[in-house]
């Protein structure tokens, strides 16, 4: 049984391809189901964060695996399989082993160490298991890249003062106004991200923040952590027009703001800038907003300069992390072999057995 990973992340797609095949767009769980009707492939999990679309499997044949899964995600995902293939990546065995580790250590993130990866492996590896698409070999995979990412984060400075793409976003607007304390935030999105957002924003003593969420019992109980206001969802191309910095996080499947939207608001606001970061996947703002006189839209690709700046404070953290993924990836793969020995060894017992009941 060998290990395999396909897949596509911010190092390999841009973000419009990264949108198209977002498996949280029709669910995982039915991603999943199709994937179980592949021949060849005894165990599964996807990984479908913002930045990457990952598929770990368990099968026989890795080369025959990486045709199956190149066409499964095409099928799947409705786009041509000549557009897709030159943005994938495939691992196989330890490097599939080393590449995990990776990523459940932040060390492949976006924003290198940020905290979220590890969570996100987690419910990628507790969706599978619960769905029994998990076995033997993914089973201690994952569990074994939980420990290292632990690890790594209390053994190395990796985790000390670690930043989040949210975090990035906000050491961008602090670049382009300086002083954020006078401006009014509108954060549109009360999920986990728009949280970590408003979050670092409040440490910044702005002046207000508004939260708008398609259930609005969500804006209201986010408003209320945050001491911000909650914000009527109808009401938010009105909110537009008298804020600063605008933040979508939402995971909507379409564009929430339109190139319409945000000329509308432009018209009202006297040639004030407005500044928009767009950290969802699928974005959440019309591109060609960006074009639009004093409107300086950014997506989450946007923020590679930051993590440049964040790769090289923290290079040697990074390098101390590296040889602990490159040790367990030694160990990992110790018992990867041992478990190939175990039908020899079963065959041995029997042979034994039968010559001594002879």
């Amino acid at each position: 049984m060998n290990l395999f990973l396909l897949g596509a992340s911010h190092h390999s797609a841009p973000v419009n391809l990264r949108e198209r095949i977002d498996f949280t767009r029709r669910g995982v769980v039915d991603g999943l189901a199709e994937l179980a009707k592949l021949p060849g492939l005894s165990e599964a999990v996807i990984l479908s964060t913002c930045n990457r679309s990952e598929i770990y499997a368990a099968c026989d044949d890795p080369r025959l695996m990486r045709e199956t899964l190149a066409t499964f995600l095409s099928t799947y995902h409705d786009m041509p399989e000549s557009e897709l293939v030159p943005h994938l990546y495939t691992r196989t065995d330890a490097d599939v082993a080393r590449h995990l580790f990776r990523v459940a250590a932040g060390l492949d993130s976006l924003v290198v160490g940020e905290p979220q990866i590890l969570g996100q492996v987690k419910e990628a590896f507790t969706i599978a298991s619960e769905q029994n698409y998990t076995g033997v070999f993914l089973n201690r995979l994952f569990h074994w890249s939980f420990g290292v990412g632990k690890q790594i984060r209390s053994e190395t400075g990796l985790g000390e003062g670690a930043v989040s793409v949210s975090y990035a976003a906000i050491s961008l607007a602090r670049k382009i106004f300086g002083d954020l304390s006078p401006l009014r935030i509108f954060l549109v999105g009360a999920g986990e991200m728009a949280e970590l957002t408003a979050t670092h924003l409040r440490s910044q003593h702005v002046r207000q923040i508004g939260v708008a969420n398609r259930t609005a019992s969500h804006a209201a109980t986010l408003a209320a952590r945050i001491d911000g206001n909650a914000v009527a969802w109808e009401n938010i191309n009105s909110e537009l027009a008298s804020s600063d910095i605008v933040v979508t996080a939402t995971g909507s499947a379409s564009p929430i703001l339109t190139r319409n939207d945000i000329a509308a608001a432009m018209k009202n606001r006297r040639n004030r800038p407005l500044f928009i970061i767009d950290i969802g996947v699928p974005r959440d703002v019309d591109p060609a907003s960006g074009e639009i006189e004093q409107v300086f839209l950014y997506n989450i690709d946007d923020l590679r300069s930051i993590v440049k700046e964040n790769m090289a404070r923290r290079q040697a953290q990074v390098d101390a992390a590296e040889l602990m993924v490159d040790t367990e990836v030694d160990k990992f793969m110790t018992w990867l072999r041992s478990r190939a020995a175990i039908p020899t060894v079963i065959a041995l017992r029997e042979r034994f057995d039968s010559i001594r009941k002879a």
